[in-house]
């Protein structure tokens, strides 16, 4: 989420004012609705461009090219784009977004899979995935009774899985769960109904905290360099097999059948390590 944020905040300088030329679209697997279709975008002036979890949202005149860049997906900006239209099919190009000054940006998906997600629609709470969105942790409303609400509401669900969700909260993801669990000091497989008063303050400051300088330390950064940067902001996820920076321990890792998630045992588990088996007794 702190990447696509910083993506909103790039694109707004970069677009709003501008009359969308074209747009393209290159992987027809990409393109989940059909109604408006693409094309009714051309001509329109984008007024905002805005972020719903991890959903960037480009509002133009009445209609919303809203798109989700999912695990292997990226936007890539281009001052100056090439007059012949991208042909369909071909390398990681999904979607190109021409602006009447020549300028606007690919989106592009490496590997296989194909699970970047584009939409044009009127109203973003359209698209089912934006409507059951959870609480935004960084809006000025959410503060520590709303993060109490989403633990009381989770029971003994994992906070791994707690903070992951985006039906319970929008934008946190894989990587940044693991580096505010890292920062509260707590496992991630500690029951959600199951913190002390001051664990919940922790882990509300982490949230917090590791959201907005990870914002932060992408400001001002063109498109392509957003990536790099998280990278180099991670203490822990990432990391396997590497020294933690707070205690010197080792980043340990619990494998699952389409993720991982890495903690540090001396910061977060007591110095025990977590069994890196799905199906595994886990430390609770």
């Amino acid at each position: 989420m702190p990447e696509v944020e910083s993506l909103a905040r790039f694109l707004t300088g970069k677009c709003v004012g501008h009359a969308i030329a074209r747009v393209d679209l290159a992987a027809f697997s990409a393109l989940k609705t059909y109604d408006p279709p693409l094309s009714a975008l051309a001509g329109l002036e984008i007024e905002q461009v805005t972020r719903h979890g991890k959903f960037l949202d480009i509002s133009a005149q009445g209609l919303h090219l809203v798109f989700h860049l999912a695990r292997a997906g990226w936007l890539r900006w281009r001052d100056s784009l090439p007059d012949v239209p991208p042909r369909p099919g071909k390398g990681p190009l999904a979607l190109r977004l021409t602006l009447d000054d020549g300028s606007g940006f690919d989106l592009t998906e490496a590997g296989t899979q194909r699970k970047l997600a584009v939409h044009v629609v009127t109203e973003p709470a359209a698209i089912p995935h934006i409507a059951t969105l959870g609480p935004d942790p960084l809006a000025e409303d959410f503060d520590e009774e709303s993060l109490a609400e989403v633990l009381t509401a989770a029971g003994r669900a994992q906070l791994k899985g707690v903070l992951r969700d985006q039906r319970t909260l929008a934008g946190i993801g894989n990587a940044y769960s693991d580096e505010i669990l890292h920062a509260a000091k707590l496992s991630p497989f500690k029951p959600a109904n199951a913190l002390t008063a001051t664990e919940q303050a922790a882990l509300y400051a982490a949230i917090k905290g590791e959201l907005a300088g990870a914002i932060a330390r992408a400001e001002g950064l063109a498109a392509k360099d957003l990536k790099g940067e998280k990278k180099l902001g991670l203490r822990v996820h990432g990391r396997v097999g590497q020294q933690c920076d707070v205690c010197g321990d080792t980043i340990a890792e619990v494998s699952f059948a389409d993720s991982a998630l890495q903690y540090c045992p001396r910061c977060q588990t007591g110095g025990k390590r977590l069994a890196d088996r799905r199906m595994s007794r886990l430390l609770k």
